[in-house]
Parts: structure tokens; C-alpha cells; sequence
């Protein structure tokens, strides 16, 4: 009863969104349909960033589809580079989130597609960088204990149990333990983006999430 519980509550969270191995690549080619009536395009890593972006435009009221804009899943950093100087020769404006550890790739993609120089800030060029990633951003901003009570209205909280009681992780951080549990399934990452962003106080939403919306607008 409870594993179906858990099913039902995931394809809730997943719905209108792929999942699984394919999951990017349907999803980019999904955006790169409506990138010829494009004013604007958000270009992010993965799926999970292009869910916490559009949960995030819809509690911000932000219409996405009206303001032209397209948020395309590029499949890593190191493709920044080719989608930047694609849609950059199309006119459209350019934004973008990264995680830390990517900063470097961005810089010189960015730099590579004419926009830019390596050592410039991203924030200059519309690119707005998650510490350490988007699941550190928005475990910090939801906090612990409110995080805690979603994992348990998803009937996760048990596995969560189950990995802070493993040897390599009972003594982290609540907080490292969290990050460790997100990112450890590829549907969970995926519905998390969107739980995470739909619990967040709204005055509380990471910057770089917010920042992006803005730069692309």
C-alpha cells in the first residue's frame, strides 16, 4: 500500500515532465520545437533545473510561453558553448544557471560563442551560478526540519532513515545527508525540483533561480 502511495505521489510530481535515461534529451528537443518563436533562451544543465525554473515562473506568475521564453535542458556544460553561439546568431537574449563546480566550463563556452571573455562574472552575461547545486540551494532555503516533513508526505522519510544510518553518512550534516539523498535516485531528483521549489517561501527562493528568470526577461 505504501510503495503504491509513493508511485502515485511521484508520477504526480513528474507529470508533464520525461523521466529516465532519455529524460534530457526529449525534454531539449521539446524546447528546441518552440526555440523558433523564441525572444529569450535559459540554457541549464538538466531536467531538474528546467523543473525548479518553470515551478518557480509559476509561482512567480511569470508566463514563460507569453514572454517568449524557452528553457533548454543542454545536457551538461560542456555543450553551453554551441547552444550560446546558436541562439546568440538567432538574436535571442541569453540566461542561464550553472552549478559551482562548472563555473570554469561556462566561462570559457561562453567566451568561445562570442560572448564574453573567460575571466568575465557570469552574472555580466546573464549566467547565475547554484552553491554547490541547485539541491544545496534549495535545501538551505526550505531548511532542514520543513524538508524532513516533505520527505515524510511522500513516504520517503523511512529511506531517509535508512541512508543517515549507513556508516558513510551517519555522522555528515543533516543538510549533506539531504543533498546525498536528492541526488541519489534520478526520479527523486527530478520530483524534488519541483516539491522543493512549490514549499520555499517565496521571499526565501535561492537568488539564482530568481536572478535567471530575471535575466532572461
Amino acid at each position: 500500500m505504501e510503495r503504491a502511495r509513493r508511485r502515485q505521489l511521484a508520477r504526480r510530481a513528474l507529470r508533464g515532465y520525461p523521466a529516465g535515461p532519455e529524460a534530457t534529451r526529449i525534454a531539449r528537443d521539446a524546447a528546441l520545437d518552440k526555440i523558433d518563436s523564441a525572444a529569450a533562451a535559459i540554457l541549464v544543465e538538466g531536467v531538474s533545473d528546467l523543473i525548479a525554473l518553470e515551478s518557480l515562473a509559476a509561482r512567480r506568475s511569470v508566463d514563460l510561453d507569453g514572454e517568449g521564453i524557452v528553457i533548454v535542458p543542454i545536457g551538461g556544460a560542456q555543450a553551453v558553448g554551441g547552444f550560446a553561439r546558436r541562439f546568440s546568431a538567432d538574436g535571442l537574449r541569453l540566461a542561464g544557471m550553472c552549478d559551482e563546480a562548472e563555473v570554469g566550463v561556462y566561462r570559457n563556452g561562453l567566451a568561445r560563442a562570442g560572448l564574453g571573455e573567460p575571466s568575465d562574472g557570469l552574472e555580466d552575461l546573464g549566467f547565475h551560478v547554484c552553491v554547490q547545486d541547485l539541491e544545496d540551494e534549495l535545501i538551505r532555503a526550505v531548511g532542514p526540519s520543513s524538508i524532513e516533513a516533505l520527505f515524510d508526505s511522500q513516504g520517503d522519510l523511512g529511506s531517509f532513515r535508512t541512508m543517515q544510518r549507513q556508516p558513510a553518512w551517519r555522522d555528515r550534516a543533516t543538510a549533506q545527508q539531504m543533498r546525498r539523498f536528492l541526488g541519489s535516485g534520478a526520479r527523486r531528483k527530478l520530483r524534488y525540483a519541483r516539491l522543493l521549489i512549490e514549499a520555499v517561501d517565496l521571499d526565501r527562493v535561492p537568488e539564482p533561480l530568481d536572478a535567471t528568470l530575471t535575466a532572461a526577461r
